[in-house]
C-alpha cells in the first residue's frame, strides 16, 4: 500500500510538473511569435511577460481581466493564450474621454481583437478615472485581474482606491490581483498624485490591504536597480517614452526601462 501510495503521488507530480511545463512553453511561443511586432518582442527583456504572468499564477482555462491595456502589449499575449478555454476581459477608455489619445487606443484595441482566431472572444467595459469608472466585470466572476503600470494614473485622479474596490469585487473569492508598477525608493515621501509615476511599493501594499485584500508575495523579476528613479521627466525620461528625445539618449537607454514592483494579492476566499 505504501508503495503504491507513493506510485501515486509521483504519478500526480509529474502530471501537474508536465501541465505546467505546457503553460509555460506555451507563453514562450507566444511571446515570440509573428503577431507581435518586432519593437515589441525586444521589449520582453524589460517586461518579462512569461515569468510575470506565471508569478500571477494565470491559468489558460481562467477568467481574467486586464485593467486599461494602453496599446495592447500584455492583450497580445493574454489573448492568444486565453482564447480556447479562458476568457479575457479588457477596460478601455470611455467613448466621452477628454484624453486626446484615448479614442486611438480604444480603436487599436478594438481592431486588434477582431482578429477571433487568435483573441477569442474578448469582452470590453469602461474604466476611466476620474469619471467613468465602471464594473469590469460580474461580480465574484473573475479568476485573476492584472494592471500593468497604472495605478500612478488613478492616484493622479484621486481614485485609485474607487478603482481597487472594483478590483474586490469582480474577482471571485481566492481571486489573485497582479500589479506591475513604476517603483519609488522606499526612503522618499510618496506623492499622493504620483507626479513622477513612481509609486512606493508598501504604499500600494497599504492601499490593497485595507480594502480587503491578502498581500501573497512579490517578486523581483521586474526591477530594474540601476535606475534612480530620479528623473527630468519622470518615468517617462527613460525608454520606451524618452521625452527628452536626443538629449543624453543613449545615458537613458543604457538604464533601460523603470525599476518595478510585481506584486500579489488574494482575495480571501471566506
Amino acid at each position: 500500500m505504501k508503495k503504491l501510495n507513493l506510485l501515486l503521488a509521483s504519478f500526480l507530480l509529474f502530471g501537474c510538473s508536465h501541465k505546467y511545463g505546457h503553460h509555460k512553453n506555451h507563453l514562450k511561443k507566444i511571446v515570440k511569435a509573428d503577431h507581435r511586432s518586432e519593437k515589441n518582442i525586444t521589449r520582453n527583456i524589460y517586461r518579462h511577460p512569461v515569468e510575470t504572468l506565471r508569478f500571477f499564477e494565470i491559468k489558460p482555462h481562467m477568467k481574467v481581466a486586464e485593467i486599461s491595456p494602453g496599446g495592447g502589449w500584455y492583450t497580445e499575449i493574454l489573448g492568444p493564450y486565453l482564447k480556447n478555454k479562458g476568457e479575457l476581459y479588457l477596460t478601455l477608455f470611455s467613448d466621452n474621454s477628454k484624453r486626446s489619445y484615448a479614442p486611438k487606443l480604444n480603436a487599436k484595441i478594438k481592431e486588434m481583437t477582431q482578429n477571433k482566431k487568435l483573441y477569442g472572444n474578448v469582452k470590453f467595459s469602461t474604466l476611466e478615472t476620474p469619471d467613468a469608472i465602471g464594473t469590469i466585470a460580474p461580480a465574484n466572476s473573475l479568476d485573476r485581474v492584472v494592471t500593468f503600470r497604472n495605478v500612478h494614473n488613478w492616484m493622479k485622479d484621486g481614485k485609485v482606491k474607487e478603482v481597487f474596490s472594483e478590483f474586490y469585487k469582480a474577482l471571485k473569492p481566492g481571486g489573485i490581483l497582479g500589479v506591475v508598477e513604476h517603483r519609488a525608493k522606499s526612503n522618499k515621501k510618496q506623492d499622493p498624485k504620483a507626479i513622477s509615476g513612481y509609486v512606493r511599493e508598501d504604499y500600494i501594499i497599504e492601499l490593497a490591504e485595507a480594502l480587503g485584500f491578502e498581500f501573497m508575495a512579490k517578486s523581483e523579476v521586474n526591477a530594474n536597480y540601476i535606475d534612480s528613479t530620479n528623473h527630468p521627466e519622470g518615468v517617462w525620461t527613460l525608454p520606451p517614452s524618452l521625452r527628452l528625445k536626443d538629449k543624453k539618449r543613449a545615458y537613458y537607454l543604457s538604464i533601460g526601462e523603470s525599476d518595478r514592483m510585481t506584486l500579489k494579492f488574494r482575495k480571501p476566499k471566506n
